[in-house]
């Protein structure tokens, strides 16, 4: 029994291992590539490490793309994005979990369909609004689509339902409104699962491709992902600099992730376990 049990757990360490490596390896290939001349990554068989270690990739990455702005863009577009996903979502989940009212069960359906429907059929109604509105390649413009989140709602609403209804009654007899119940009684209880949303949100915002693409066309009102998709060239792209490019993107979201990990990981946890 005993050395079943340790070739079982050989195995179960051989296949993470494994599993680790094949996830990792793409993130030292870029970082290896980046520092590469363009000849030795085109060339056959590859190498894995470079022959001399070349900076000039990331001093040719600055020079082609106004980092600075769009560094600023994507901070204000996550900041905006996950103060609006807090706020609304934190009502809008209390509201489906503790209040009575009309069209609820309705209102609630359409949230979860919302959820199911593919986010690219709404890129056409939400991009007339705003060229309607004369607000494309502005800060609100990559904030609109993260106004209110689905996900958002229905994570929050989740956790208010946790909750026992007794913490509410008992707020209620000792006078609290029902603004002052959620704001100073039911909130405060909910900040783990706020921090996972606005984990989760800042990951959605950065990730974001198709949407500042379309929306803001100039360059110094774009984001990270839409800049950095500008380095790669119709019939030949010069990777040390895409690559170079990319790791300079890649790290504010490393800090992020590595400040706010545990919050990450209990925010998946939540996630499945809800």
């Amino acid at each position: 029994m005993k050395k079943k049990r340790r070739y079982s757990t050989a195995g179960v360490y051989l296949a993470l291992g494994i599993g680790s490596v094949i996830m990792i390896f793409p993130f030292v290939w870029m970082i290896l590539t980046a520092f590469k001349t363009n000849a030795e990554v085109l060339q056959i068989p590859p190498t894995i490490l470079p022959a001399q270690w070349n900076l000039s990739s990331f001093q040719n990455a600055v020079d082609m793309l106004p980092f600075g702005h769009l560094y600023l863009n994507t901070a204000l577009m996550i900041l905006f994005r996950v103060l609006c996903a807090v706020a609304f979502c934190s009502m809008a989940g209390y509201a489906f979990a503790k209040l009575d009212f009309k069209g609820k069960n309705i209102l609630f359906t359409i949230i979860i369909v919302q959820q199911m429907i593919p986010g690219q059929i709404f890129i056409i109604p939400q991009y007339q609004i705003l060229a309607r509105a004369g607000l494309t390649d502005t800060i609100f413009a990559l904030v609109f689509p993260g106004l209110v989140s689905a996900f958002g709602t229905f994570f929050l609403r989740q956790t208010y339902m946790g909750i026992p209804d007794e913490i509410s009654e008992a707020a209620y007899l000792d006078g609290c409104s029902r603004w002052q119940t959620f704001t100073r009684v039911l909130l405060p209880l909910t900040k783990s699962s706020v921090a996972a949303l606005s984990v989760f949100t800042a990951v959605f915002a950065y990730t974001d491709l198709m949407w500042p693409l379309i929306v803001n066309t100039n360059i110094n009102h774009t984001t990270l992902s839409a800049g950095l998709s500008t380095l790669n060239g119709q019939f030949s792209t010069n990777y040390p600099v895409l690559m170079a490019g990319s790791l300079l993107a890649m790290l504010p979201m490393v800090v992020l992730y590595l400040i706010f990990q545990r919050q990450f990981i209990q925010g998946v946890a939540m996630t499945g376990g809800k």
